[in-house]
């Protein structure tokens, strides 16, 4: 609109605001998802190019929050991570099976392969390998561990590794950490990510399969002075526990597996020195020298001492020994059969590990096996046994045989 010279032009606030802001229509930002073809179906198969931008583009709110993150959920209704960037994925993936054989006492894990690994080399690789822990217990007398796969992200193991001395005690209440690490020669091992699985969530004999992101290991909290106060209450209150309950509540120190079969040819009691699980660490280098004693009580003559060879490094030693007593049966009715356990040292006294006792005057498994084996004669039984930190005091006065 023009006006004569000399006249003033008067226009409103609406008119002002719209020639000066919104010069022109408003047009949808486009994504970049818009500049790359989308093959999709149409009348020839194809679907739309490229340089045809969209009509109307959805604003992003409105898109469902599954489309967003990628999730995705099968028909049976089993939770998948399948996120394409996001914490949960960036470690990789992990896949095993877990197998409890109640009949042996073994826990048999096997580790299959992972999948997308965090990169930890310069070259965009790893070299990975996986440790496992039960927890709570000492981490070298339970550590097993896969062999090396190198400069790879997608390891393949295909191995088998066992716990033996498994109980159902321990499946109620111990958890299974598996560890994905990554080798390094020239410095330390670096850790990737975990899992942990309590062992409660297996049935005996029947075998469950995992495939499990890996997570971050969780730091601990710094403790403060309340908790540190409330954790020393509750040790003094759970050893004042155990002192009012007497000697029940002992120290486990590990687990023997011991075979007894008495021979009615022979006419003796056939003691049999399997193995050992688990025990506890006396050398400063985390492991010990173990050896077993087995003594038949009471021993007028000090002639029924049997030992064993010493295991060199290690905390779950396989002895494979056997010892025979030349005794009648009815005559073992009233013997106890003394099992101990030991660390050689070179130079001093060696350290006393755990030890067991089996008779009459035993109690629960211990004197079950005792007694099956007067009742089934000609019978080879092998039961799994708890070392304890008690010490028979006749087996005391001899640390250094």
């Amino acid at each position: 609109m023009r006006g004569r010279r000399g006249d003033r032009m008067t226009i409103n606030i609406q008119e002002h605001m719209a020639i000066n802001v919104c010069p022109g229509p408003i047009r949808p930002i486009r994504q970049i998802s818009d500049y790359f073809p989308r093959r999709g179906p149409g009348p020839e198969g194809g679907g739309r190019d490229f340089r045809e931008a969209p009509a109307r583009l959805a604003p992003l709110a409105l898109a469902p929050p599954a489309a967003l993150l990628g999730a995705t959920t099968p028909e049976d209704g089993t939770e998948v991570d399948s996120y394409d960037s996001d914490d949960t994925t960036a470690l990789g993936m992990l896949e095993f099976d877990l197998l409890y054989d109640q009949a042996s006492c073994t826990l048999r894990c096997s580790i299959l392969r992972a999948k997308g690994l965090k990169p930890m080399d310069f070259n965009g690789l790893a070299d990975p390998y996986v440790k496992l822990h039960l927890l709570p217990g000492a981490c070298k007398a339970n550590k097993l561990k896969t062999k090396t796969q190198r400069n790879t992200l997608n390891p393949v193991w295909n191995e088998d590794l066992t716990y033996s001395g498994i109980t159902d005690e321990d499946i109620t209440h111990k958890v299974l950490r598996i560890s994905v690490c990554d080798e390094d020669k020239l410095s330390h091992n670096e850790f990737i990510g975990e899992i942990r699985v309590p062992l409660r969530r297996l049935k005996p004999s029947q075998k469950k399969h995992f495939n499990i992101c890996l997570e971050r290991q969780v730091p601990l909290a710094s403790p403060s002075s309340m908790s540190v106060a409330l954790r020393g209450i509750s040790c003094y209150l759970k050893e004042l526990e155990q002192a009012e309950q007497g000697p029940g509540l002992l120290e486990e120190r590990g687990r023997i597996l011991l075979s007894l079969s008495y021979s009615s040819r022979r006419r003796g009691l056939l003691v049999g020195i399997v193995r050992c699980a688990h025990l506890a660490a006396m050398d400063v280098n985390g492991y010990s020298d173990p050896y077993v004693k087995t003594y038949l009580r009471p021993d007028v003559d000090k002639k029924s001492k049997h030992k064993t060879c010493v295991k060199k490094k290690t905390l779950n030693p396989e002895f494979n020994e056997d010892f025979f007593y030349e005794m009648e049966l009815s005559a073992l009715a009233t013997k106890t059969l003394e099992v101990t356990v030991w660390d050689y040292d070179i130079g001093k006294s060696n350290d006393f590990i755990g030890g067991v006792a089996l008779g009459p005057g035993a109690r629960d498994e211990a004197r079950k096996h005792w007694s099956d084996c007067l009742q089934q004669p000609d019978t080879a039984l092998e039961r799994w046994h708890t070392l304890t930190s008690e010490l028979p005091p006749a087996a005391g006065a001899l640390p250094s045989a």
